[in-house]
């Protein structure tokens, strides 16, 4: 399972990425590896605005359909539109080729305090055993 260092992460298999106040979002390895080969992907217009925790779309697989939950606040400014006609990516290569969407936030420190470092990540999908 790969966990890189520089991003942060949710207890439902998402992964955040900041710089300066843009989020990049997208679903772990563990996330990819557990649904399976991946079939579709449904993901927010850009414009939309999405609280923290909100539902922002759908992964469906062979094996499950999974909502995608909002790990901040923000507005999306992009959205990776070759998924939807190669949603293999968020397979081959979930973080980088398969992010899923980009938050423009505002004052969002508390929200990123609530999310798990790469190690907190790691012992949490260890405990869980899923």
């Amino acid at each position: 399972m790969s966990v890189p260092k520089e991003l942060l992460y949710t207890q439902e298999h998402e992964w955040v990425s900041m710089e300066d106040s843009i989020a990049t979002i997208g679903i772990t390895d563990f996330a990819q590896s557990s649904l399976g080969d991946i079939t579709f992907v449904q993901l927010p217009k850009e414009g939309e605005t999405l609280n923290k925790d909100d539902t922002f779309g759908v992964v469906e697989s062979v094996k499950a359909v999974s909502d995608l939950f909002a790990p901040v606040t923000g507005r999306v400014i992009e959205v990776n539109d070759p998924l939807a006609q190669a949603p293999e990516l968020l397979n081959d290569d979930p973080y980088n080729e398969g992010w899923l969407i980009k938050l423009e936030t505002k004052d969002i420190e508390a929200e990123l305090g609530e999310l798990m470092s790469p190690k907190d990540y790691e012992q949490y999908v260890e405990d869980k055993g899923n």
